[in-house]
């Protein structure tokens, strides 16, 4: 899947401070949305996993500022499969801004069916989990 395209946020007005730069904690809302387009790029959106009965809840976040952005910047981020394990996944993600790297995280979730139990998504889901595992970066 090298087809993969960033996601593009355009900083809005209300996501800067009074400093006029993008108020930090705005980069784990894009981390999200950079996560759901990850998701629906590979072929398996938050709506077809919750309609399969998975969920994939956050267990935790790591990020790194490198530079500030301010309102109206563009920025790219490309998302990819750090780690996975039949229990867990590990993103990371990579914001750019005119070429420039200006934010670095990691987000981990577990695997949970709806009722809250975990899910080996290896047996479960094998279709979800292969996708996956082929864009593992090593």
């Amino acid at each position: 899947m090298s087809n993969m395209k960033p996601y593009i946020h355009k900083v809005n007005y209300y996501e800067t401070d009074k400093m006029g730069i993008t108020h930090h904690s705005n980069y784990v809302r894009f981390m999200e949305e950079a996560r759901v387009d990850f998701l629906d790029q590979i072929g398996w959106s938050f709506d077809k996993l919750e309609a399969k009965g998975l969920v994939s809840p956050v267990l935790s976040i790591e990020c790194t500022f490198k530079k500030s952005t301010k309102f109206a910047d563009k920025i790219e981020c490309v998302v990819k499969v750090a780690k996975l394990s039949a229990l867990k996944l590990t993103l990371a993600y990579e914001f750019t801004c005119a070429g420039e790297v200006v934010f670095t995280g990691t987000s981990t979730h577990c695997f949970l069916d709806l009722n809250g139990k975990p899910v080996f998504t290896e047996k479960v889901y094998p279709d979800f989990y292969g996708d996956l595992k082929k864009l593992v970066v090593e």
